[in-house]
């Protein structure tokens, strides 16, 4: 399974979690991890860069719905994954509101852990615009 959950409210970890075991597909998952970003209030540049900056009040986000999906599908045709499901916000977010949750689920665990990396790499140097506000 891949989707895109497209809603304005963040879902339920715990409701994926249980969906993806009910899969067709969780027969052949020995693991599923998440990702779930957040809105902080230290800057980018100043956690990767340490450069000082004002404290983060919050963020405007947006994505492009076919790189997304486009990522999603390249994704799912990694050796051994087999079950991809992704929530992204859109507009307005504020400190520790949820930016994107990824579950990924595939046969064993260094697969796994590449697929999420190279998924959610993927998505926030492609396909989504962050402007953190101040």
């Amino acid at each position: 399974m891949t989707e895109l959950f497209l809603s304005p409210i963040a879902p339920s970890l715990d409701e994926w979690m249980q969906e993806a075991k009910a899969s067709p597909e969780a027969a052949r998952c020995g693991m599923f991890l998440f990702h779930n970003g957040v809105v902080r209030e230290t800057a980018k540049a100043q956690v990767r860069q340490s450069i000082a900056s004002d404290a983060v009040t919050g963020m405007e986000f947006s994505y492009d719905r076919e790189k997304v999906e486009a990522a999603l599908l390249d994704a799912a045709n990694l050796p051994g994954i087999y079950y991809i499901r992704v929530w992204l916000a859109e507009g307005h977010l504020s400190v520790g509101d949820d930016i994107m949750l990824v579950l990924i689920g595939g046969d064993i665990r260094p697969r796994v852990i590449d697929a999420l990396q190279s998924l959610v790499g993927e998505i926030k140097n492609h396909c989504v615009v962050e402007q953190e506000l101040y």
